[in-house]
């Protein structure tokens, strides 16, 4: 008996031994997942903002953790583990670049924990962070928007040069229906100063204006 009680606090001690490594990974993975999860909620600046992919975020830098961790135990495992990844195909097209930048952190960070780095999974999301803070902060004070605007009548770009004057703008597209004509025009509005809409929609043979913020993609 006392033997068997022995050999069970052995077994029962290198339990913990093992579990205590995994554990801690998860639990790290756990807590930059929300970390990736709340920054990608902030920073974000598309046109929808999509409440699962944020949350598929945080959930894939747990499992990757977790994938990690079994391929780092077994070779065997690991082989077993890439010919059944290797079959899923991922059919979900992603639009705005930076989401790319955070799926690859969210994987990148789960790899790092799995594999034991958990101080470099840390400051390298102190790094990316720190990033996009400087360039979004940058990028924010110029936005792009797609500014469309309908007419009837003569041609009224010499109007529009001298009301958009000291802008970057460019022509997307015109579109002419009889009388009436439909133009798209990319600009580059500095502090969110719309001010120019009003001078524009003031122009006698202009019926509305629109401003759409430009997501970097526009079919014409």
């Amino acid at each position: 008996m006392d033997n068997f009680l022995k050999y069970l606090k052995i077994d029962l001690s290198g339990a913990l031994t093992t579990l205590a490594p995994i554990i801690i990974a998860l639990v790290v993975s756990f807590g930059l997942g929300l970390l990736i999860y709340f920054v990608y909620q902030k920073s974000f600046r598309g046109v929808v903002y999509n409440q699962g992919f944020s949350v598929s975020l945080a959930v894939l830098t747990i499992i990757t953790t977790m994938i990690t961790l079994a391929i780092s135990s077994n070779i065997a495992l690991s082989l077993g583990m890439v010919g059944a990844l290797s079959i899923v195909r991922y059919r979900t097209a992603i639009k705005d670049p930076a989401d790319i930048i955070f799926l690859f952190w969210a994987v990148g960070t789960g790899i790092t924990v799995g594999a034991k780095l958990h101080y470099l999974a840390m400051v390298g999301a102190l790094i990316v962070i720190l990033m996009l803070f400087v360039l979004g902060r940058k990028s924010s004070a110029n936005e792009v928007f797609i500014l469309i605007v309908h007419y009837t009548g003569e041609d009224i770009a010499a109007e529009l040069r001298r009301i958009l004057h000291g802008k970057r703008y460019s022509i997307k597209s015109k579109t002419v229906r009889k009388e009436n004509v439909e133009l798209a025009l990319e600009v580059e509005v500095k502090n969110n100063n719309t001010t120019f809409l009003d001078a524009i929609k003031n122009i006698s043979s202009v019926h509305d204006v629109s401003l759409i913020q430009f997501s970097g993609e526009y079919n014409g």
